[in-house]
């Protein structure tokens, strides 16, 4: 069974960082992506970053780049968001996320606000 933790939420000053990690199991091999996602209030959810578990590829948005960076212990089956100088409007609801093939899984998310 394919599941999908998402930790490290929380409430943080502004300019300060968080550390989000995914814990991946139900694959026996690394041959999927892992993405994160946010969705705040009202507004529809966006992509944040993505790393290929195989080749460790990443994508982040220009608008995140030098903000957050995405890596991946596949040792541990961890993918960690590192979330620096937050701002109020990263303030959402973090997901993780996997597409292997044809298939995408989705996990709960995790409350990161980011106060002014």
């Amino acid at each position: 069974e394919v599941q999908l933790q998402a930790s490290g939420g929380g409430l943080v000053q502004t300019g300060g960082s968080l550390r989000l990690s995914c814990a991946v199991s139900g694959f026996s091999s690394d041959d999927y992506a892992v993405g994160w996602f946010r969705q705040a209030p009202g507004k529809e959810r966006e992509a944040v970053s993505c790393i290929d578990a195989s080749d460790g590829h990443t994508y982040i948005p220009d608008t995140m780049k030098g903000r957050f960076t995405i890596s991946k212990d596949n040792a541990k089956k961890l993918v960690y968001l590192q979330m620096n100088s937050l701002k109020p409007e990263d303030t959402a609801v973090y997901y993780c996320n996997v597409v292997r093939g044809w298939y995408e899984y989705w996990g709960q998310g995790t409350q990161v606000t980011v106060s002014s």
